[in-house]
């Protein structure tokens, strides 16, 4: 088994309402930044132990199905890497 660390990002999709990144977006406006659009996430990392990568990535993607995402309104990207 090799030891690692998977990412994995959960943000809401497109046209979902944002109350967070919309209040954000306008502090940074106020304090003098311009900006397209902002969209807040979450990020977990998960430190696991798997035979490969592509397990590491399965397991976690599983995880995001699961619990960390409500995949009718967030999209997630799960990244691996070694420890």
């Amino acid at each position: 088994m090799t030891a690692f660390t998977a990412a994995v990002e959960v943000r809401l999709k497109h046209g979902v309402l944002d109350p967070e990144a919309e209040t954000t977006a306008r502090a940074l406006e106020r304090l003098g930044f311009e900006l397209e659009d902002l969209r807040a996430a979450d990020r977990y990392e998960l430190d696991l132990e798997a035979e490969d990568a592509d397990e590491a990535r399965d397991r976690a993607d599983e995880m995001a199905e699961r619990l960390l995402a409500n995949t009718t309104i967030h999209d997630y990207e799960v990244t691996v890497d070694q420890r």
